[in-house]
């Protein structure tokens, strides 16, 4: 549930508007509704800041639109990751406001009473390549739609660091820094050697044989010689902009 949309309801029983009892049938089913394919967790917009996100690879278009007419029922946010062009023309007319993101495979539907986000912070979300931005992009907009202010800076890897040195202010001004990267992963050490903000590195599958699909960027990452650099798993940009908008919003 929205904390704005419990407080609503909490005033009207202190106004006597609603009944103790009505209010009481409002929250039964506030921690989880049960849809039998899935159990959407509707407390977690109060637990976390941020409700449930719908990874949507492998679900059904039923399963997904289902699950984000329950999100967007309690008032907050629908955000959908991992959603191919295809599947999201069949979920777009059951909400025709919905947007897409196809660099990102990622779909937002606001809530009608959201207004205009007050963005914080500054987070910097880098790639080294242009064939990391989908990645990159999964971040950036997690990160936007968690209500971070992002700038992006891409295709600036080790192969021509000079392109990456030329923007050495926008690092400075960053309260967290995502760097993006396959093939050797070596830009998040690069980066974390120069600045005293956390780096938070992704290893994407871009690479030729022996990148091993993104394992051999993810053990370069983790074997780290800069000081302040941690990783999540492969190609998983919503965990790194979920993990910067933690720390974004202290």
């Amino acid at each position: 549930m929205n904390p704005q949309k419990l407080l609503e309801l909490l005033n009207k029983v202190k106004t006597k508007k609603l009944t103790p009892q009505k209010a009481l049938e409002c929250l039964k089913t506030l921690p989880f509704e049960d849809l039998g394919f899935a159990r959407v967790d509707l407390h977690r917009h109060l637990r976390k800041g941020f409700p449930e996100v719908i990874y949507c690879q492998g679900k059904s278009v039923e399963q997904i639109v289902k699950i984000a007419q329950k999100i967007r029922q309690s008032g907050s946010v629908v955000l959908g990751t991992r959603i191919e062009k295809e599947v999201f023309q069949q979920v777009k007319p059951y909400f025709p406001e919905a947007k897409y993101y196809p660099q990102a495979r990622i779909f937002v539907l606001e809530p009608k009473r959201r207004g205009t986000l007050k963005l914080k912070g500054n987070i910097l979300v880098i790639s080294a390549g242009t064939s990391d931005i989908p990645v990159a992009e999964e971040a950036a907009l997690t990160c936007e739609v968690m209500g971070n202010r992002v700038e992006r800076l891409y295709d600036v890897g080790v192969a021509g660091i000079h392109r990456f040195l030329a923007y050495i202010d926008k690092l400075k001004k960053a309260k967290v820094i995502i760097v993006v990267a396959g093939m050797e992963g070596a830009l998040p050490s690069v980066v974390s050697g120069l600045v005293d903000k956390l780096v938070i590195a992704v290893p994407t599958s871009i690479g030729y044989g022996t990148c091993f699909g993104g394992v051999a960027p993810l053990l370069a990452m983790l074997n780290s010689c800069a000081s302040g650099v941690v990783v999540v798993n492969i190609d998983n940009g919503f965990g790194a902009g979920c993990a910067a908008s933690l720390i974004n919003q202290l």
